[in-house]
């Protein structure tokens, strides 16, 4: 990711995104430049319109499912339910302890 943050970075700066300066921002951030995955980036983002794609990428954000919300939702549930059922019994208990008090 921090291949893409670099390039994003130099477009940003309206710098050129190449391998040279790709591979210097990412070595002043302490990262150690994969040349391979450095000319890979480039190569990808040679004809794309980067621009256009920060202008699309909350419509494409927006329209993709959130599973990782989903989850948490899930386990929420769960937890309810089991609380629930924890309340329910202590309640019984607290119950049979009065009933005992009077009985």
């Amino acid at each position: 990711m921090e291949y893409v943050y670099a390039a994003m970075l130099l477009h940003k700066a309206g710098k050129e995104v190449n391998d040279k300066n790709v591979s210097e921002v990412l070595t002043a951030a302490g990262v150690k430049a994969d040349s391979a995955r450095v000319k890979a980036l480039v190569a990808c983002i040679a004809e794309v319109d980067i621009e256009e794609a920060i202008k699309s990428a909350p419509a494409m954000m927006a329209a993709a499912p959130a599973p990782a919300a989903e989850a948490p939702a899930k386990k929420e549930e769960k937890k309810t339910e089991e609380e629930e059922e924890d309340t329910s019994k202590k309640e019984e208990e607290a119950m049979e302890g009065l009933g005992a008090l009077f009985g």
